[in-house]
């Protein structure tokens, strides 16, 4: 690798941003956003660095066709698409844009949230049809509720800076930090979350051990009826599971910008039957993976990523 002009590898789509920022930084890159995987597989041995946001798995295969991959950058926060263990092996730095959305992350969050505590969608839609409820659209007040949060990194962090300032009491757990707590957050057991949280809040990456972490067992264990929101990664939560949650009680809502199959034209029977109850009850709000899409964060990450590049080099 040349240690002035690195040459880099863009394989999914991106904000323009990203491409005056590289030239500045004196990088070199190919731009294929819609490059195959055969032909990734073809030409990735050419490159230093491969920079990548939602579309492209970086599994062994592609790794080991890349003989001279220095680096991988993506653009977003999780790195579920990459395979961390083969690049490790292979010397390969990997690094993520997570600083860049966290702000988007977390007002997305606190917006649905509260857009399902106020029924905000539910008495917009019936206002339009003519009918004034106001009794049935009552709401509860973000401020009165104890919110747990899981997962405290940047998304998690950014977002218990934001509920303090609504008055909640936020507990936090992360199973890889130590005395994390502060001054928007009190360190929790995951336990204790599960006695006292009114609202849970997902801000954990997908591996192996959060796969469908949220099942029948796991919103047993909560003590009071909850509210869920994933804004995570859909496959931690199981969506059979929570629909029988909300048809029992247990969980009193649910807010999902992800879903455990997002390509909703191609659901199995099982996944078809939970999206049909989840999209037409009014306990449930749900966006398109869109919580850290702003157009100020699509800048932002990219910033994040070419300071990581100089860094690195």
């Amino acid at each position: 690798m040349s240690q002035n002009r690195p040459i880099i590898l863009i394989a999914d789509e991106m904000h323009p941003s990203l491409f005056s920022m590289l030239e500045q930084a004196g990088f070199t890159y190919q731009y294929e956003p819609k490059i195959s995987r055969i032909a990734l597989l073809e030409q990735i041995s050419g490159y230093d660095g491969l920079i990548i946001r939602s579309k492209t798995a970086v599994d062994a295969q592609v790794l080991e066709a890349a003989s001279q991959l220095r680096f991988i950058g993506r653009a977003g926060a999780g790195l579920d698409l990459i395979d961390l263990e083969t690049a490790q092996r292979r010397g390969i730095r990997v690094f993520h844009a997570g600083e860049g959305n966290r702000d988007a992350v977390a007002e997305h969050t606190v917006g649905m949230l509260l857009g399902l505590l106020a029924n905000i969608a539910k008495g917009d839609r019936e206002v339009r049809r003519g009918i004034w409820d106001r009794e049935g659209n009552r709401g509860y007040e973000l401020g009165s509720l104890t919110v747990g949060i899981v997962g405290f990194g940047n998304n998690g962090r950014a977002t218990a800076r934001r509920l303090s300032g609504f008055g909640c009491r936020v507990l936090c757990y992360d199973k890889y930090l130590t005395h994390y707590g502060g001054a928007y957050a009190q360190e929790a057991e995951l336990e204790q979350i599960m006695e006292e949280a009114d609202v849970l809040s997902l801000h954990i990456p997908l591996t192996p051990e959060t796969r469908l972490l949220v099942d029948d067992t796991f919103i047993e264990r909560f003590k009071k009826p909850f509210y869920l929101v994933n804004i995570a990664r859909g496959e931690i939560v199981s969506l059979p599971a929570l629909v029988r949650g909300l048809e029992s009680g247990k969980v009193r809502g649910a807010c999902l910008d992800v879903l455990e199959n997002e390509k909703i034209a191609k659901l199995t029977p099982e996944q078809q039957t939970a999206f049909d109850y989840l999209r037409n009850s009014d306990k449930v709000l749900l966006t398109p993976h869109v919580a850290g899409w702003t157009h100020e964060s699509y800048v932002r990450i990219n910033e994040v990523l070419v300071n990581q590049l100089k860094e690195l080099l």
